[in-house]
């Protein structure tokens, strides 16, 4: 295990023509963490993934990493390095070659190199097929082969983008354990960047959610579901209501909703099957839609369908005042 180190972001900004696609945004990034930059498209967060990785200019402000200004240096001696959402192996080499392939670049030995990128390759379970062409193998083997490849440089900071889109959503799951125990044994902060919020939550330490150039909130991934700030944080992590009490905005979430004698009156529109859950939609007067979310075997024992009147409440404890 490595000595991590701290990863910060300075009034970072990125304009391209008057587009600001990143607007000033400061964080620092606990050492050793794994953090997932989360956000709809075109919030900002692969712009700020591709500055700290030197793939985009900054605009303005500064990317330190252990206190040094990198923000001016080539890709290479950064101490970041890069895992491409495409994968972008050489389909000409073998796996063992592609994950040397830097070292090669550097005029490492053969030899040196290639017990270099066995290690690796043992790391992510791959070394069976090191002699083996990117074509020959699995989108999820593949993906292994590019995490060994950029792990090869021994970074500070493993830059993710997008890692699990191309794969299907089994090995999503399976592939999401691994990349946690990597980085839980290699102890080097991961900057993931996701639009996924289950990916988000399952893997990460911190998340930090963007929104229109900015961070709208950042912090524990438990914290950041259960007591957002911000409107949009709260619809965007799901499993939130939005209501209007008393001229002021609460997130409230959708489990903690009850279907019962008693509470506001309100109509169910829609009902959803969820497997473990039933998602019930209902509209109230005066707000927008209230989902309340039931396990499958209380809906079951109930006759709620769609145009059933019925009535809802909450503990109060559960309400989160939204910023204004």
């Amino acid at each position: 295990m490595r000595t991590p180190h701290d990863l910060e972001l300075a009034r970072l900004t990125k304009r391209y023509g008057d587009t600001v696609a990143v607007d000033g945004i400061d964080h620092v990034f606990a050492p050793g963490s794994y953090v997932c930059l989360l956000g709809p498209s075109g919030c900002g967060k692969s712009s700020t993934l591709r500055m700290v990785a030197g793939h985009e200019s900054v605009t303005e402000g500064a990317i330190r990493l252990n206190g040094r200004d990198i923000s001016a240096l080539p890709p290479a001696k950064r101490g970041t390095a890069m895992m491409f959402q495409n994968y972008a192996l050489f389909p000409h080499l073998s796996v063992k070659d592609n994950v040397a392939f830097s070292l090669r670049m550097k005029g490492i030995g053969k030899a040196d190199r290639h017990a270099r990128a066995m290690k690796l390759l043992e790391l992510v379970d791959m070394a069976h097929l090191s002699e083996r062409l990117p074509t020959q193998l699995s989108g999820g083997q593949q993906q292994r082969v590019a995490l060994a490849r950029a792990l090869i440089s021994e970074p500070e900071v493993l830059l993710l983008d997008e890692p699990l889109s191309a794969l299907d959503p089994f090995l999503r799951v399976r592939m999401r354990g691994e990349l946690k125990r990597l980085q839980r044994e290699l102890g080097i902060t991961f900057l993931h960047v996701t639009h996924g919020q289950d990916e988000a939550l399952a893997l990460a330490d911190e998340v930090v959610v963007m929104n229109n150039a900015v961070i709208e909130q950042a912090g524990p991934a438990r914290e950041v579901f259960n007591a957002p700030k911000t409107e949009f944080v709260a619809r965007f992590m799901g499993g939130h209501n939005v209501v209007t009490l008393n001229g002021a905005r609460h997130a409230i979430r959708s489990d903690a909703v009850r279907i019962g004698p008693d509470g506001l009156p309100a109509t169910v529109s829609a009902v959803e099957y969820q497997g473990d859950r039933v998602a019930v939609t209902t509209n109230v007067q005066g707000q927008e839609p209230i989902i309340a979310v039931m396990s499958d075997a209380a809906f079951y024992a109930t006759d709620i369908n769609p145009g059933a009147h019925v009535r809802l409440s909450w503990d109060e404890g559960r309400l989160h005042r939204l910023r204004a």
